[in-house]
């Protein structure tokens, strides 16, 4: 079992930075595709950016590419997401994911966290 928890989320001005952190409870990351997803009230949950386990290959939503830097610290067990050139279409409730590496990047995501609320507006 792993347990994810968001921190980091807030009201940022179109233009601005914020970063999110993923805390896994107890564990390293080696063994787990890391992802970061987003959702709007009404709108279905959506991928925002992964990092691969035991390669850290990185995939990004077209819509955050160059503005968004997904990053992870394997042995502190933590996943981060720095987002930079904000904009109002980036406001969502942002959640972390987990995936062990033996059930296949096919298979959608085991672990989730709560989710941090972003704001963008000004």
């Amino acid at each position: 079992q792993v347990q994810l928890a968001e921190s980091g989320g807030g009201w940022v001005r179109p233009g601005g930075s914020l970063g999110l952190s993923c805390a896994a409870s107890g564990r390293t990351l080696y063994a787990y595709t890391m992802a970061w997803f987003r959702q709007v009230p009404g709108k279905e949950r959506e991928f925002v950016a992964s990092s691969r386990a035991l390669d850290k290959s990185t995939k990004y939503a077209d819509s955050v590419k160059d503005r968004f830097t997904i990053s992870r610290d394997n042995d502190k067990g933590t996943l981060l997401l720095q987002m930079d050139r904000l904009e109002p279409n980036d406001t969502a409730v942002y959640y972390c994911a987990a995936r062990h590496f033996q059930t296949g990047d096919s298979r959608p995501y085991t672990y989730w966290g709560q989710g941090t609320q972003v704001t963008v507006s000004s």
